[in-house]
């Protein structure tokens, strides 16, 4: 927000303590009043939604980020094309696994509605690319690191022909960490979201294979735009969606 010029804006930040949808929802009910806009990230639950609802009687638009939310309520959704990110991690697993094997998938949990559509579409491209792989049963992390270790400890030690590793939101240090434990850098085609410097130094030595990201300061920049445009000349009678291209990253493009 610092980039902005034509406005004097000041930015309050609040974190949840869980992913409970109701501590979300009491989170924005709290707001109400007391900003022109709101955007959060969030499960994809009734509570939240009704909530949400409430911010829009008052006349407060909310956008959802990066996983949408309160469909049909929230003024807009601004992330990746969640569908789309998963067919593409779903055709690149197909390239880089070249041996029949089974893949797993973590998601974060069963109402992150932007990791539904991932497994969707994760699951949709390897029917179509990949009939020589086997996608095991999505695992729920809830984007925690430990779990995701014990689970990808679990998942290596139960399937000898493990193939590849989709991580379609957190948690994916406990995956490289094991993965880096037991197998070989490469054995096992393992796929994250979002690069920070673990998954930096994973693709480095050969644990990771590709890491999806999304643009964040694209994302912020058109976020200001359109929270500021809806504050000032009111919501839009038609909730929309706003995606951003989602970038690509391999060990030769760091």
């Amino acid at each position: 927000m610092a980039a902005s010029t034509s406005h004097r804006i000041r930015v309050v930040l609040h974190f949840t303590e869980t992913t409970q949808p109701g501590e979300l929802a009491g989170l924005v009910r709290s707001l109400n009043g007391k900003v022109d806009a709101l955007a959060a990230t969030g499960l994809d639950h009734h509570e939240v939604t009704l909530a949400v609802q409430e911010l829009k009687g008052a006349g407060i638009p909310t956008f959802s980020l990066l996983s949408d939310f309160a469909q049909g309520v929230r003024e807009s959704y601004v992330g990746l094309n969640n569908l789309k990110v998963g067919r593409a991690v779903g055709w690149l697993m197909a390239k880089l696994a070249s041996k029949k094997g089974k893949v797993g998938i973590f998601v974060g949990g069963s109402r992150f509605h932007g990791h539904e559509l991932r497994e969707t579409g994760f699951r949709s491209s390897l029917r179509e690319y990949a009939p020589h792989l086997e996608l095991l049963n999505p695992q729920v992390n809830m984007e925690n690191r430990q779990y995701t270790y014990e689970a990808t400890v679990q998942m290596l030690e139960d399937h000898e022909d493990l193939a590849g590793i989709y991580c379609a939101g957190g948690g994916m240090e406990g995956a490289i960490a094991a993965a880096r434990e037991l197998r070989k850098p490469g054995d096992v085609v393992l796929i994250v979201n979002e690069l920070t410097e673990e998954s930096r130094m994973a693709l480095q030595d050969g644990t990771v294979s590709i890491v999806v990201g999304t643009p964040l300061r694209h994302m912020c920049e058109d976020l200001r735009t359109m929270m500021i445009a809806a504050a000032e000349r009111g919501m839009s009678p038609t909730p929309g969606q706003h995606f951003l291209p989602s970038e690509i990253w391999t060990p030769e493009s760091l």
